[in-house]
């Protein structure tokens, strides 16, 4: 089962926040706030709300247990761009652009993960049937 949690329009640029997000991924959740909180870099607050939302998420709404639960994935995209000008020189002006994203994390139940990689390793793929029954290439005599 998988939980999604979402925030939109952060006021920090994805580019920033997709650093924070690629020490999360594939970690229990309760690892990632701890990573999260120890980090200090100023992305990881709105990364660690959004994650405390998906687990809360998961916990009232699907009766999951937090321990259980692990990032499966944290997708950064750019929000919408606000432009602003700043005075300068000579009656000039300098265009600045502040910049916002989209945070993403989803969160997949661990036990119904590991019962499903359990039952693909059981079954015998379809590479190792094509394997037996590939012919090996002979050497021609010259």
């Amino acid at each position: 089962m998988n939980v999604r949690a979402s925030a939109k329009m952060v006021g920090t640029s994805s580019r920033k926040i997709s650093l924070v997000a690629a020490l999360i991924r594939g970690r229990k959740a309760q690892d990632a706030t701890t990573v999260l909180t120890q980090t200090p870099k100023r992305a990881s607050g709105p990364v660690n709300k959004v994650l405390q939302s998906a687990i809360a998420n998961a916990e009232n709404n699907y009766n999951l247990n937090a321990r259980d639960l692990t990032v499966e994935a944290v997708t950064v995209g750019p929000g919408p761009t606000l432009k602003r000008f700043r005075p300068r020189a000579q009656g000039k002006a300098n265009q600045i652009l502040k910049r916002t994203s989209h945070i993403t994390v989803i969160l997949a139940d661990g036990k119904a993960a590991q019962a499903a990689a359990q039952a693909t390793a059981t079954q015998p793929s379809e590479t190792a049937k094509s394997d037996k029954t590939a012919k090996t290439p002979t050497k021609e005599a010259t």
